[in-house]
């Protein structure tokens, strides 16, 4: 296959995601097979809340129509333009993915695929059905990947290079047992936002995008505030209260509950908006419906702060003069040129 085959089925699956919304379904003509999946997609997409209690319809619609954003033809061109992938010689690269939001491995699959390498997919037990059935449409468009695309059930076996995502636990399981192989190992991660006290509310409407998109269970949600010393909450607490209705769902309620009563039985001093918790605390790692906070006197020195601990940061949220910023209301919504822990993925698959 040459690099325009594979840029070509990407483009037509990003099509076929693109008709996939909250709202409704539409199918479209010209869709390549499209009378094969169509249907037993959206019965899946309604499916799945039954095998991951976080898998709403609403979240893994936002997770498919961001992609069928970025499938794009100039998205790819723009992407892979500084990298030479006519000459691959394909290797097996096995990918460990993590299940924590929906399709949060298809970067990597993707990136395996289009740089010209065979991928041995092992998929976490939490999202056992979304890349498989995209794979599957992904063969019916370019037969040529059948022979290129594998899931394992079992043992990771026969790869020249692999790419995990886990626990910062895990992490060092992986590194042990991967040692002789070229590899990523992805930890733990969390972002943070840096307010001012002089955003809009529009600006912090998005950071509730930020924080509550996927239940906040992504690296890229937003777990920690810093904030200015004397921050006057109001404004923050009328932009978070259009996202009220996440308590509806039940296993964000239960975290809620749970979580504010430890904090409560352990006399932390809580804001609390009845269904996000604010605690001043100096950790990045908040629990689900918590967000940590901090204040800050010098902007400069937060912003070295910040450079120092940046492995430990996927996104740095803010309006702020501060390096490699994100935009309020972006975090979940990456380019393909927004690598994983900056780490190049493209680059590390030319070097195999």
């Amino acid at each position: 296959m040459t690099l325009a085959d594979k840029k070509k089925a990407f483009i037509t699956l990003g099509t076929f995601l693109s008709q996939f919304s909250l709202d409704h379904n539409e199918k479209k003509e010209n869709v390549p097979h499209n009378d094969r999946f169509f249907d037993s997609f959206s019965s899946l997409i309604k499916l799945l809340q039954s095998h991951n209690g976080w898998y709403t319809e609403e979240q893994v619609t936002f997770a498919l129509h961001s992609w069928a954003e970025a499938l794009t033809a100039a998205n790819l061109d723009e992407w892979l333009k500084p990298y030479s992938l006519d000459n691959t010689t394909p290797k097996n690269v096995g990918l460990i993915l993590a299940g924590n939001i929906p399709l949060v491995g298809f970067h990597d699959f993707l990136s395996v695929l289009i740089s010209g390498h065979k991928v041995l997919v092992k998929t976490s037990s939490n999202d056992q059905h979304l890349l498989p059935f995209l794979a599957k449409y992904l063969i019916a468009v370019a037969p040529g990947f059948q022979e290129r695309i594998t899931f394992c059930e079992g043992k990771l076996e026969n790869f020249d290079a692999v790419i995990a995502t886990g626990s910062n636990n895990t992490a060092r399981y992986f590194e042990y047992y991967f040692k002789d192989k070229p590899s990523i190992i992805r930890k733990n991660r969390n972002s943070a936002a840096v307010l001012t006290g002089d955003e809009t509310k529009e600006q912090l409407i998005g950071l509730g995008e930020d924080i509550f998109r996927y239940f906040g269970l992504g690296c890229r949600n937003v777990s920690k505030l810093f904030l200015p010393e004397n921050y006057d909450f109001a404004l923050l607490f009328e932009a978070l209260y259009e996202y009220r209705d996440v308590i509806y769902y039940e296993k964000y309620a239960n975290n809620y509950d749970y979580n504010k009563a430890v904090f409560l039985m352990s006399n932390f001093k809580l804001l609390d908006n009845e269904f996000l918790t604010l605690k001043e605390d100096p950790g990045y790692a908040s629990p689900i419906s918590s967000v940590f906070y901090e204040y800050y006197s010098d902007l400069n020195q937060l912003t070295g702060r910040l450079m120092e601990e940046r492995d430990s940061l996927q996104c740095i949220v803010t309006a702020a003069d501060i390096p490699s910023r994100t935009a309020f209301g972006t975090t979940q919504q990456p380019k393909l040129w927004d690598y994983a822990d900056n780490v190049d993925t493209i680059a590390f698959l030319t070097t195999l």
